[in-house]
């Protein structure tokens, strides 16, 4: 599966558009991650448990993309877009969405 944030796919030809692809998650802060990210809060400095949270969120996400494009049956998702959002207070959504499309 092709996955671009562009709109084309080089030297390859969009034949049909299947329709929007999506995934998404809904993640929450744990107590333990809470307690180190206010102590680093104090002292400065990337809090390292909030990034590798964010980072696997993201992967999942894009991953439920690819399945949802396969579903559709397509050959890539072109003009790809991540969004997030807060859900509650300490739960955010992250979504990854995108045309998925037939190439010739």
């Amino acid at each position: 599966m092709i996955i671009s944030t562009t709109e084309r796919i080089p030297n390859k030809e969009i034949i049909e558009i299947l329709g929007v692809a999506r995934g998404s998650t809904v993640r929450a802060r744990n107590i333990g991650r809470d307690i180190f990210a206010g102590l680093k809060s104090i002292v400065g400095g990337e809090i390292e448990e909030y990034t590798k949270l964010q980072a696997q969120a993201r992967e999942q996400a894009m991953q439920r993309m690819v399945q949802d494009g396969e579903k559709l049956g397509a050959d890539a998702i072109v003009n790809v877009r991540m969004t997030t959002s807060m859900v509650m207070q300490g739960a955010s959504e992250i979504m990854v969405y995108g045309t998925a499309v037939k190439l010739s």
